[in-house]
């Protein structure tokens, strides 16, 4: 039974003067005291960010996308003294299929907008009710609407919090879970710390990593692919996992300088078209998931989670060789940054019962590519089924 005492409704209602401080930061931000380099080799574009910032000051209207959040259900629940902050949109339906979806970073809950209903009634978009989701997306703890620790915790702690939210808090007897960027490493953790009671997880990046040494001539070229390609990526995953601290004290004053930390990410870990980041993103929803951080002020304790993970032990799922034992089902979108090991490194990390290429889209998939995430999501929980 869902113990009701704990949970509180939520409404998103940010006051005027938030609103109106981040407007005149960005009007008043000093451009011509940045070096213009052209394009985004060395970071996020000049010439773009003056255009973002134009339309934030003049045209972006963040009330609109407000009432866009709040056509859900908020609610906020305290699990062992963190307040976590979710939405819950109960599905079509006699027996929907609960499922916690989670978000990473620079992400949140914004990424989620076109894929909660559909979820949860599909009957809505030409679907059959009988793959009805009851769908919780959760702030992570640290992230937008979420309380903010005390210090930093990482995927592991977070997954044990979200597990208390779906059994204890909300009374499910049993839960899917599905995660991209850090979503994957907490749905990672939940499969293999919190079975039977998650009976499946579906995935969208690889975020975990096997002991021992590399098996094939196949995983070898990978492992090799991978750490080449990342040699550019690095650079804010090392600051914000050893030195999150003194970033944020910049950050923490200056929505432009938040603004392009994430804009990078977007447009270089996304499916675009050359360059052009809006060839996935529109303007709107970008500045809406950069809002969140800055409307709650939690850039700060958003990037603690990569500490967390540190002092966790890192990205080996087992030293012992354990997998995650409950189905897997694993959706591969081509242009994601975190290139998917091959198939024999996974299998040795998960019991992988559902593996699907897709033909585009990259670590953002629910904003890039909803329809194929929906329905990667709906066809494995029917072999769940059967």
């Amino acid at each position: 039974m869902t113990k009701m005492t704990s949970i509180r409704p939520f409404h998103i209602d940010i006051p005027d003067e938030i609103l109106e401080r981040i407007r005149s930061q960005v009007c008043d931000y000093s451009w011509n005291d940045m070096a213009d380099l052209e394009g985004w080799g060395h970071g996020t574009n000049l010439q773009y960010m003056k255009e973002l910032c134009d339309y934030w000051a003049s045209s972006y209207d963040w009330r609109q996308h407000e009432a866009e959040l709040n056509r859900f259900p908020h609610f906020m629940a305290s699990v062992e003294g963190s307040d976590i902050h979710y939405i819950h949109v109960k599905g079509s339906g006699p027996n929907p299929t609960p499922l916690i979806i989670s978000h990473g970073w620079p992400g949140s809950i914004v990424e989620f907008i076109d894929i909660i209903e559909p979820l949860a009634h599909p009957e809505r978009f030409g679907g059959d009710a009988k793959d009805a989701f009851d769908v919780i997306a959760p702030s992570l703890p640290g992230f937008g609407f979420s309380g903010k620790p005390e210090r930093p915790i990482g995927p592991r702690r977070i997954a044990k919090l979200f597990h208390i939210l779906m059994t204890d808090i909300l009374g499910y007897r049993d839960y899917l879970a599905q995660g991209g960027d850090w979503g994957g490493g907490i749905s990672s953790w939940l499969g293999f710390d919190h079975a039977p009671a998650c009976r499946g997880i579906h995935l969208n990046i690889m975020q975990m990593r096997a002991p021992g040494e590399l098996k094939n001539a196949e995983e070898r070229a990978w492992a090799d692919t991978f750490m080449r390609d990342q040699a550019t990526e690095e650079g804010y995953r090392v600051q914000q996992a050893t030195k999150p601290q003194t970033l944020s004290y910049a950050m923490m004053d200056s929505p432009v300088g938040v603004a392009a930390w994430i804009i990078e990410k977007f447009q270089s870990w996304s499916d675009t078209e050359g360059d052009n980041v809006e060839s996935s993103h529109d303007k709107d929803r970008l500045l809406t998931n950069i809002m969140v951080y800055l409307v709650t002020k939690t850039f700060n304790t958003a990037s603690w989670i990569y500490y967390g993970r540190h002092e966790e032990g890192g990205r080996i799922l087992s030293p012992d060789g354990k997998r995650v034992e409950v189905p897997t089902g694993c959706a591969l979108f081509p242009a994601e940054f975190l290139a998917w090991p091959p198939r024999s490194y996974v299998d040795r990390i998960y019991n992988v019962t559902h593996w699907t290429n897709l033909p585009r889209g990259g670590h953002f998939p629910a904003m890039e590519e909803p329809d194929m995430l929906i329905a990667d999501i709906r066809k494995f929980a029917r072999t769940l089924r059967s």
